[in-house]
């Protein structure tokens, strides 16, 4: 694994959804995500799944308010799922950006947003070693 290309692409897609952010919310699956999102600079509107709403009660509430909504669930099976329902949920009503769930996915050896920060820590740390 080229650590070097993988932390870049991170760190760009990290930097790239942080621009986006200021104008397009994040949808995430819990509030351990959002502390997640929080610990890797990302400060913007963040909406958690766990929020108390059903999933199209919360697709109505965020057609209303968004044009375009960035989905962020995990990239395990449960929140591939989430991700489908979602945009299920808000077809020709929202677009739905997956673009960085995908290059997290591709980039990141964790399944999940809450262990994203970590992940990086330890790809920074073994770079640094290896240099």
């Amino acid at each position: 694994m080229d650590y070097k290309k993988s932390l870049q692409k991170l760190e760009e897609g990290i930097q790239n959804l942080d621009k986006l952010n200021n104008t397009v919310p994040i949808i995430v699956e819990g509030e351990k995500d959002i502390i997640a999102l929080n610990a890797l600079g990302i400060h913007g509107k963040i909406i958690s799944l766990n929020s108390g709403l059903s999933i199209s009660n919360l697709c109505d509430t965020i057609a209303k308010k968004w044009n375009e909504i960035i989905i962020l669930t995990d990239w395990d099976r449960q929140g591939g799922r989430l991700c489908k329902h979602l945009i299920d949920n808000l077809k020709g009503r929202t677009r739905c950006n997956t673009d960085f769930r995908k290059i997290f996915a591709k980039n990141a050896l964790v399944k999940d947003m809450e262990g994203l920060p970590k992940y990086i820590s330890t790809l920074k740390q073994k770079i640094y070693h290896l240099s």
